[in-house]
């Protein structure tokens, strides 16, 4: 069970080390695209097409019939990688029960966005979970866990590509000791639970009233989607006012330490290769970012743009 890229990997090496996968359950088809009239597929939903592996796109997970489809594939295990919560009539129907993989060392960044959440939050280390599903979401008993350091510098685009390999390989791993039944359950420790709550768009514009460290991670931790996002303050010296209150999306970015008597958030250049924001400690040199209408490109495009 799932539906975005991360979780192709999980579903492709149970496939190669010749797991009978008996069906796929992922995302109905959205309409998308040009105009919003293109009829997009999963890419789970693609992988699995390609494999001649039935696939089942329910719209609700309780419909009789779909419960009824579901039960007449017999599965012993049930896997789920970046899926929707499911109901208990699903997740406790195999035999053996059914187990999710998450994006974190669990019980801390329990959400739909802990890799966005960890980095976001600047941590040096974060990992993948798989755990039998239990009743509320992310609670279950642990099976294994995998470790990956975070850079200080990655984006949640980076160590999102990089777990989604990292996924795969202990999803195998797991349901390999799950067939021999070499595994001993651990329970989470709920002392050490933190959240990681879906991320909207308005959640996402950068205060700079803080340090450039964290301003720093809060804008890869959204990298590259759904994005940082400010509005344009210029400073008092600033040859560019035209463009003041106009929003930018900020992808990536370097701390500098410096002293200065700028307002947080003041976006201040030397209008040909150096952009930078004031924070409170000192700066963030913003190094790629977006304006509206126009394509991803670094500060060096943007401000020559500007002065055309």
């Amino acid at each position: 069970m799932g539906t975005p890229e991360f979780a192709v990997p999980s579903l492709q090496i149970l496939i190669e080390n010749g797991y009978d996968v008996v069906a796929v359950i992922t995302a109905t088809d959205k309409l998308g695209g040009r105009g919003g009239k293109q009829l997009l597929e999963s890419a789970v939903k693609k992988f699995a097409v390609s494999r001649g592996i039935p696939v089942l796109q329910p719209k609700n997970l309780k419909a009789p019939e779909f419960i009824e489809e579901l039960r007449s594939y017999r599965a012993d295990l049930q896997v789920v990688v970046a899926f929707r919560m499911l109901p208990e009539v699903v997740w406790d129907m195999p035999t053996i029960g059914t187990f999710n993989l998450h994006g974190s060392l669990l019980p801390k960044f329990r959400g739909a966005a802990p890799i966005n959440w960890a980095v976001i939050e600047g941590e040096k280390e974060t990992g993948v979970t798989t755990f039998f599903i239990k009743h509320e979401i992310d609670t279950g008993d642990i099976l294994f866990q995998k470790t990956t350091p975070i850079g200080e510098n990655e984006t949640a685009g980076e160590v999102h590509d990089r777990m989604m390999t990292l996924g795969a390989q202990l999803v195998l791993e797991t349901v390999q000791a799950i067939e021999k039944g070499d595994y001993t359950l651990q329970k989470q420790d709920e002392s050490l639970v933190s959240k990681a709550p879906k991320i909207f768009h308005e959640t996402c514009e950068i205060n700079f009233n803080q340090t450039a460290a964290k301003v720093h991670n809060f804008v890869r931790g959204l990298s590259p989607y759904p994005g940082a996002w400010a509005y344009l303050h210029w400073s008092a010296d600033s040859e560019q006012e035209r463009y003041e209150g106009e929003v930018v999306k900020i992808f990536k970015t370097k701390k500098i330490e410096e002293a200065h008597d700028y307002t947080p958030g003041e976006f201040v250049t030397d209008s040909r290769k150096n952009l930078k924001i004031a924070a409170t400690d000192g700066f963030v040199e913003v190094l790629e970012l977006q304006a509206p209408g126009r394509r991803r490109m670094d500060a060096v495009s943007f401000l020559n743009g500007l002065k055309s």
